[in-house]
């Protein structure tokens, strides 16, 4: 049978070393010693005490080695474990030992403050997940749930201990887990309510595997609370237009009235009658022209798209105005998949507001240089730019540009801009007017999208 060996342990081999390094000393003191003139007993004391001063130096030569690495051992164990409280005395920086254990109880207090950051931060994190008045949701690779705070207990009417660990299909999660990240669910019903549901989604990983965390927040009643304002500055907007026609009408009629009733009248009465109904019937006919703007704005049909070439549609919108030459700069020979009649709509009432500027600035003042309007395009990444630009008197005032039946001019109607806003943005696309500044005037910039082989 073969015999079997036995490795020395690392104390055992810096002993064995130590007394190896010891061993040429002890041959010459030995050799020494016995080859003199001493007595027998003289030399064995003397032997006695020269190997007794051997193994107390190989065991002192251990005890320097071994001692400083169990101790490192043990507080490498204790970080391992998770405790960073246990620290190493006598760690010396002027020893090469010390220095090592002075940079482990260094490494244990950076642990121990990290550890204690990330308790506050995970505290914090918790808090918040549970105040908040919005239910999320997180589930792993295989779509059971891992994680989910109060808001997301109440909306499934079910404790955190019934629904972790269990497929996001069995609690009426599967909807939230397909289709886009980010929609309105405006036919689901949770079991803790019904209404609308704003939903996001998004991926994060954990552990290094994928997972999925659902946001959904109740849109009902921020929802009611927008419609309402929307009532309330509709009917702002339309009782503050009918009184304003209402109210001369009524007095014109009541006058009217009066002198209908009265037995002498005087001799123009029948110009009286005759100019106070001109002006019930002008007052009459611009209320009408007001519903029927503000029917155009709740009417806009939905954009029916086919391929529009861009330079025969600006080329069409500029040649039906006449009051003041155009300037068509140009730009590269593009495709737009869009409603044609629209866009060119919105081009239509964007050169006429153009040419308007700069007629009213031409009357208004001498100015030195030739005053124009200028319509041009270009490419911008996937992008569609169109920008009609006018040497106007610029933009004093922005913030009422878009809103719906403001207006500055005398027979406006104060619906133009909302609507080419709503059409652009019915195309994917934003409408922006800037004030040029020096020299005066205005841009008027549309960018809609461009799909792929827009170019020709």
């Amino acid at each position: 049978m073969p015999k079997s060996t036995r490795r020395l342990t690392h104390d055992q081999t810096v002993f064995l070393h130590a007394l190896l390094a010891g061993l040429p000393g002890v041959i010459v003191s030995m050799a020494y010693l016995w080859g003199g003139d001493q007595t027998a007993k003289e030399q064995w004391t003397l032997s006695l005490l020269i190997l007794s001063f051997w193994f107390g130096f190989a065991a002192s030569v251990r005890a320097k080695v071994v001692r400083p690495l169990q101790t490192m051992a043990n507080l490498l164990s204790a970080l391992r474990e998770g405790d960073f409280s246990i620290r190493a005395r006598g760690a010396r920086r002027d020893e090469p030992l010390g220095d090592v254990l002075a940079e482990i109880n260094t490494l244990g207090g950076v642990l121990q403050e990290q550890r204690l950051g990330a308790l506050e931060a995970t505290a914090l994190l918790r808090t918040v997940m549970e105040e908040i008045d919005v239910a999320i949701f997180a589930v792993d690779g295989t779509s059971t749930l891992r994680l989910v705070n109060r808001a997301g207990q109440e909306l499934l009417a079910q404790p955190a201990e019934r629904i972790l660990g269990r497929q996001a299909g069995e609690i009426g999660l599967a909807d939230c887990l397909v289709g886009d990240p980010t929609r309105v669910l405006s036919n689901v019903t949770f079991p803790g309510g019904s209404g609308r549901w704003g939903m996001r989604r998004t991926l994060f990983r954990e552990g290094g595997l994928p997972h999925q965390l659902i946001v959904v927040a109740d849109l009902s009643q921020p929802l009611r609370d927008e419609e309402l304002k929307a009532w309330q500055r509709l009917v702002r907007v339309l009782g503050h237009e009918l009184n304003n026609s209402l109210a001369p009408i009524k007095s014109i009629a009541g006058s009217l009235g009066t002198l209908l009733r009265r037995e002498k009248r005087a001799a123009d009465w029948e110009d009286d009658l005759r100019g106070g109904l001109e002006i019930i019937e002008s007052r009459a006919d611009g209320l009408a022209r007001f519903m029927q703007a503000y029917a155009r704005l709740a009417r806009l049909p939905q954009p029916i798209r086919s391929p529009s070439a861009i330079p025969a549609l600006v080329h069409r919108v500029v040649a039906l105005e006449q009051r003041l030459p155009v300037v068509v700069t140009g730009g590269p020979n593009l495709t737009l998949d869009c409603d044609g009649a629209q866009i060119e709509q919105v081009l239509i009432n964007l050169t006429k507001n153009a040419v308007e500027a700069v007629v009213e600035r031409s009357g208004a003042e001498a100015p030195t240089s030739p005053l124009g309007v200028r319509i041009g395009w270009r490419k911008v990444a996937q992008s569609l730019e169109i920008a009609v630009e006018d040497d106007g008197p610029g933009i004093s005032e922005t913030s009422n540009l878009f809103v719906p039946f403001f207006t500055t001019k005398p027979e406006g109607s104060g619906i133009g801009l909302v609507l080419c806003r709503q059409i652009v943005e019915n195309h994917g696309g934003t409408l922006v007017l800037v004030d040029r500044g020096e020299p005066r005037g205005c841009v008027a910039r549309i960018t809609l999208p461009l799909s792929a082989g827009a170019e020709v």
